[in-house]
């Protein structure tokens, strides 16, 4: 049996505008990496992060890029951002306006060992603890034949190629415009052991006072040093736990009730709203 790639698209499922379009490519065969078109794009994002390494492109309008060191920047079309694994970030419109960009999502650890075949390259412009910025027009286009390529009805070998050949390019040296620190402070063990229990997902959702207990620190001291290591609050990490979940059950078949219910949440529509929230679609957008 031949694995065929799913490309499915969605007129107006990020807003009421008609001119509205969200593209997906996935391959059965290239598990490691996913990639994402949108067009006029209204959707706002949460602060969120991925499993994956994930390259960003603008085409068009402009957005604010915000980082999990608290540094922001400014994106125009033609720009790019390399965002590291489970790095917090968000990159939303200007405020009544939209934006169109293209979204690479790569599994972190085929990256690290692509890689690491390439250390007598000179660059390394690929960081596992920064995020970085480029306004390199070339790259740009560059990404942009890559997108077209996993959109198209090359092969999977051809798509697979591409994406190794552009990876390659990102290592020899391409200038920066910016990159600043993905992480603010080391994990404490007592913190280790809140994330670890964040990452149960199939239980009811863990209260406050359970994570105090479990961390041994009061509620304020937990928050603060939550929010410094991760940039998010235990709750808004907790909520981003479960969306990544979704994200994966989703494209195993499972059902968006089945989903819901699974993950704690009171009831379907308030996990469609808050997985928007997170990924810019509907969970029916976002599934194959």
């Amino acid at each position: 049996m031949i694995s065929r790639p799913t490309h499915s698209s969605s007129q107006d499922c990020e807003s009421n505008t008609r001119d509205t379009l969200t593209e997906f490519w996935r391959d059965p065969s290239l598990v490691f990496m996913e990639s994402r078109r949108a067009c006029h794009s209204r959707a706002c994002y949460k602060p969120h992060s991925h499993p994956t390494f994930s390259i960003g492109a603008v085409d068009a309008g402009a957005s604010l890029f915000t980082g999990a060191a608290d540094g922001s920047c400014s994106l125009r079309p033609g720009m790019m951002v390399f965002i590291p694994a489970n790095v917090v970030h968000s990159c939303n419109p200007l405020p009544d306006q939209h934006w169109s960009y293209q979204m690479l999502h790569l599994d972190a650890a085929w990256l690290s060992a692509l890689v690491a075949e390439m250390a007598d390259i000179s660059g390394g412009f690929i960081s596992e603890n920064e995020v970085r910025i480029t306004d390199n027009a070339d790259l740009y286009h560059r990404f942009c034949e890559l997108n077209t390529t996993l959109f198209s009805t090359a092969s999977a070998e051809d798509k697979a190629v591409a994406l190794i050949e552009f990876t390659g390019d990102c290592e020899r040296g391409v200038r920066l415009m910016e990159a600043f620190p993905a992480m603010t402070s080391e994990v404490s063990q007592a913190l280790q052991r809140v994330i670890e229990a964040l990452k149960q997902t199939e239980r009811q959702p863990w209260s406050l006072m359970e994570l105090v207990n479990l961390s041994g620190m009061c509620r304020y001291q937990l928050i603060r040093t939550f929010r410094t290591a991760t940039g998010m609050t235990p709750h808004a990490y907790q909520l981003n736990v479960r969306i990544n979940q979704a994200r994966r059950w989703l494209l195993s078949g499972h059902g968006i009730t089945d989903i819901a219910y699974r993950l704690g949440f009171a009831d379907q529509s308030h996990f469609q709203r808050v997985f928007k929230a997170h990924t810019g679609v509907t969970p029916g957008c976002y599934r194959p």
